[in-house]
């Protein structure tokens, strides 16, 4: 299972998190949260980022974040 985790602390810091993405595409779904919050100022990639893309690009549906 493909999500993001939002994790928002008490100072406002907002840390994103991927869990279940191979390769670039826990940067690319999350290039639009990216845009929404602000500029990145850290970016840690893990060993799942190394891993090789099995799909070719996938459907994407996003949930609308306001009303």
């Amino acid at each position: 299972m493909k999500e993001i985790v939002i994790d928002i602390s008490d100072d406002g810091e907002i840390r994103l998190e991927t869990r279940g993405f191979k390769g670039k595409a826990c940067i690319a779904e999350t290039e639009f949260l990216k845009n929404l919050l602000g500029h990145e100022i850290h970016r840690q990639l893990v060993p799942a980022y190394y891993q090789h893309e099995h799909q070719k690009k996938a459907l994407r549906k996003y949930l609308p974040l306001c009303g």
